[in-house]
């Protein structure tokens, strides 16, 4: 067998044309392979023919790119999803495991910060008393004591609206949370907490050094899942 190419005639292997012959999937399956022979199709043609079959290969190829495309992003959301889960189940657990509260801070700035990934962890409240507890100060570094009022400040920065949960890359110029670590952090998490009917206002705050850790436009259910066991760890320490 012969295919012409201009005035050459280039001869096919009887091997490679009786394996074409017997499996013709092999060529049509081969994207590179059938542009090719289309190309050819149409410069046989000749210029003034549109080749309708040839526009709609193309047309679906560039249908199937888009598609491929699409299937790729839901599978890479659907990993980061369920990595993202696997970490807020694994620091819930690890969370729970201390049996006093001093520990349980302890755990909280360092195994928890450690499994999800974020620089800082601070426990915010506010107190009539201010950061002048003294009591307070051996916690440890987890620990803020706020004067009333600030946490709605510092979550709302101008804004009307307060949401329970914020992912923002602006941090207010303040080392009242993160201290001397501020100047490095680039995006950070807030989340309000509820601890309880006569209680004054609480957050929990996650810096991180990686400004696009935490940003705006990112799902925030499942911190909201892990404000919402802390919460509640928090009440019984409270009690």
């Amino acid at each position: 067998m012969a295919a012409r190419t201009g005035a050459q005639t280039v001869a096919i292997e009887d091997e490679l044309r009786a394996r074409i012959i017997a499996d013709p999937a092999i060529v049509l399956e081969d994207r590179d392979l059938m542009r090719a022979l289309v190309g050819a199709s149409e410069a046989q043609m000749g210029r003034n023919i549109v080749d309708l079959r040839g526009l709609a290969m193309e047309r679906l190829e560039a249908r199937l790119d888009r598609l491929e495309e699409t299937h790729r992003a839901v599978i890479a959301a659907a990993y980061d999803n369920l990595s993202g889960t696997n970490q807020i189940h694994r620091a819930i657990l690890r969370m729970l495991d201390p049996e006093q509260f001093e520990g349980f801070l302890q755990t909280l700035g360092n195994d928890v910060a450690e499994i999800l990934r974020v620089d800082a962890i601070k426990l915010v409240l506010e107190s009539t008393e201010g950061g002048g507890d003294a009591s307070l100060e051996r916690i440890g570094a987890v620990l803020r004591v706020v004067e009333p009022g600030f946490i709605a400040t510092y979550m709302q920065q101008g804004r009307g609206s307060q949401r329970p949960v914020l992912l923002r890359q602006n941090i207010p110029a303040t080392d009242a949370l993160y201290g001397p670590a501020s100047v490095d952090m680039r995006s950070e998490a807030l989340m309000k907490l509820d601890l309880g009917r006569g209680r004054m206002a609480g957050m929990l705050a996650m810096g991180s050094e990686d400004p696009h850790l935490f940003k705006p436009g990112q799902g925030t259910d499942l911190l909201a899942f892990f404000a919402g066991i802390f919460e509640r760890s928090m009440r019984r320490w409270l009690s």
